[in-house]
């Protein structure tokens, strides 16, 4: 008889938000597949579970996926958990439930705490119609490329980003996006949680140090049909062409700011 692979949802901060519902079907499997073992023994221990667990994570995944599914398929039952939140939302447990529809296995949800609809609920943007773009690549060509895809992207935005990445990322995204509203979510159902609402520009000046530690969600209002937003790029183009027909720098500066929205001193620093 085959068994079943159970799909649960974990705290993306405070354990109290474990289901009832989840800690009975961790409790009840016969064994835990989990991103970190060390991170799910502190959820197990902290409501009494005592339970068999196995690593699974980005660099063992398809050959571990291949173990727990034969043990599936012997009619064992298995829960597959990420460090926080629901699995195979950004995270390598896509693979697994994949890999078990391939093996005609059934598989079952056991919701949870998710980190982007959670940032989303309390960013204050546009919830109707949202695009999830997960982590920007650490590659400059397919992180570029993956940012003008969005350029003229109408929907609410939501990125994930590591505190050591932020500056960068807010620098580039300002430079595809232009002037934007940003609610930066950090540290989510935690003792420190903070939403910070602000615009692009501003929190590209403001956390260019990287000061702000923690898990991170970045909330980016969409493209506004009014709008026709241009990027800080274009505007400096603009620029340069007025530069080049013969204005000084410091006229053309002036007369792009007035055109978009960027300061004259922005630009004029891109021109120099």
């Amino acid at each position: 008889m085959k068994g079943k692979l159970y799909v649960v949802g974990t705290p993306i901060g405070n354990l109290s938000d474990l289901s009832p519902r989840a800690a009975e079907t961790l409790a009840s499997v016969d064994f835990i597949a989990a991103e970190d073992t060390r991170v799910t023994l502190k959820i197990l221990n902290h409501f009494g579970i005592k339970k068999e667990m196995v690593s699974y994570f980005e660099h063992n995944k398809r050959e571990r996926g291949e173990v727990i599914c034969s043990r599936i398929l012997q009619g064992e039952s298995c829960a597959i958990v990420t460090d926080a939140g629901m699995p195979a939302i950004s995270d390598p447990g896509q693979e697994l439930v994949a890999q078990c529809a391939e093996y005609g296995i059934k598989v079952a949800d056991v919701p949870g705490p998710t980190a982007f609809a959670t940032a989303l609920a309390v960013s204050g943007m546009d919830t109707g119609r949202f695009t999830f773009e997960g982590f920007l690549s650490v590659s400059k060509k397919s992180r570029f490329s993956h940012l003008d895809e969005l350029k003229d992207e109408k929907r609410t935005m939501v990125f994930y980003e590591a505190p050591h990445k932020l500056a960068n990322t807010l620098k580039d995204m300002y430079a595809a996006f232009g002037n934007r509203k940003l609610a930066i979510v950090r540290e989510l159902t935690k003792i420190h949680e903070e939403v910070i609402r602000t615009t692009l520009k501003d929190a590209a000046q403001e956390y260019a140090n990287g000061n702000l530690k923690g898990e991170i969600v970045l909330v980016i209002e969409g493209k506004k049909e009014e709008q026709q937003e241009i990027s800080l790029q274009d505007a400096v183009n603009r620029a340069k062409k007025l530069v080049d027909s013969g204005m000084s720098i410091s006229r053309a500066a002036k007369e792009t700011a007035a055109e978009t929205p960027f300061k004259k001193a922005d630009i004029y620093r891109e021109l120099l």
